[in-house]
């Protein structure tokens, strides 16, 4: 969890990048910005914002071979070196202007103005750290602006009021940003990041930052329930039906929701006490497929509920019949689909059936 209330804009330099393919220039800032009373708190809302609206998903910096070829790890990690010094700060902006600048070579890459800024009084997991913010304002807005023009000051009749279209940057959403913090180094920082315009996402997740997701419990409790989701539509289905699928998928998701530590051993004990002729194919499943989820080597991990909820969508809980009529099946008692519903088959019609036992119908 993070906390940005406190947070403070220690150092802003600010840049502007433009096309590469299109022969657009980059313009580098002398100096770092002076920062004033009036424009900071509005510069905070609209860099923030997007962090606070939006779910905590978290990246680290990755490269194949070592961290350290990770062009903009080096860069950052610079900058907590040289906390305090303004022009140096703002040189290491340059050089990260610049690098982005190298990246911007598709077409569909718009130009834009760069804000790359210290950060201090930043909340993460408990801890107060330092952070880099590094954000991007591509799309403008237009904007009227009224002037008064007339020559005769003495009365308001000699004076008309005439409209001027103008274009600037909406404060109200932010292109493009990520805020990298002082905490977990080792493991690549810990970073969120946002990008409003996902036509270009590799250009400014994998091209400039060279992100991967963060392996905290939001990215394996992800990683397992598709995985579990994969394993119920290609081995479940097939070997069974679509009822066991769906059931499959809600005693899943009820499982994750009920435990806050997830053990594999526990979780296939739970999962697999009616079809245990089954377990062997999960296993060999996960031999084969759980590499692609990341999860080959995992046994226990910590569960994250804000994961599970956002991932409940994913998991579909009916069951579509070619007669036009659906049967939902419910994720928080998912074992009264198993006690209350049966299928069967129905030889005079020659047709499957569903059997549902209620003892009312809800209004």
């Amino acid at each position: 969890m993070i906390n940005l209330f406190n947070t403070q804009i220690e150092n802003l330099s600010l840049h502007k990048v433009g096309n590469k393919s299109r022969n657009e220039e980059m313009i580098l800032s002398k100096e770092p910005y002076k920062l004033n009373d009036e424009i900071t708190p509005l510069l905070k809302e609209f860099f923030f914002k997007p962090f606070r609206d939006g779910k905590e998903k978290y990246y680290q910096f990755f490269h194949e071979v070592d961290l350290e070829y990770n062009e903009m790890f080096s860069e950052i990690e610079d900058c907590f070196h040289y906390k305090g010094d303004q022009a140096a700060l703002h040189l290491i902006s340059k050089r990260i202007t610049k690098h982005l600048f190298e990246q911007s070579n598709h077409p569909h890459i718009k130009a834009g103005e760069v804000y790359v800024t210290y950060l201090t009084n930043v909340v993460i997991d408990n801890h107060v750290v330092d952070a880099i913010g590094i954000f991007k304002s591509e799309i403008k807005s237009d904007f009227i602006q009224v002037n008064n023009i007339g020559t005769d000051f003495s009365d308001n009749s000699g004076s008309n009021l005439v409209m001027q279209l103008q274009q600037g940057i909406s404060l109200d959403k932010l292109d493009k940003g990520c805020i990298i913090f002082n905490y977990k180094k080792e493991e690549g920082y810990k970073i969120l990041c946002v990008d409003s315009n996902k036509y270009d996402s590799r250009y400014w997740m994998d091209h400039f930052l060279g992100l991967n997701q963060f392996e905290d419990e939001n990215f394996l409790t992800e990683k397992y329930l598709k995985f579990a989701q994969q394993f119920a539509k290609e081995v479940i289905l097939p070997a069974t039906d679509k009822q066991n699928e769906v059931m499959f998928k809600n005693k899943t998701i009820h499982h994750f929701a009920t435990n806050e530590e997830f053990d594999e051993q526990k979780y296939i004990d739970s999962l697999f006490d009616e079809m245990p002729d089954l377990i062997p194919e999960f296993k060999a499943f996960k031999a084969d497929k759980g590499g692609k989820y990341n999860v080959d080597d995992i046994t226990t991990f910590p569960i994250s509920n804000a994961m599970v909820n956002d991932l409940r969508s994913s998991y579909k809980s009916s069951i579509k019949l070619d007669t036009n009529m659906e049967i939902k099946l419910d994720f928080v008692n998912p074992e009264n689909a198993a006690k209350f519903l049966e299928k069967g088959w129905d030889e005079e019609r020659q047709m499957y059936y569903y059997l549902c036992y209620f003892n009312k119908e809800e209004k």
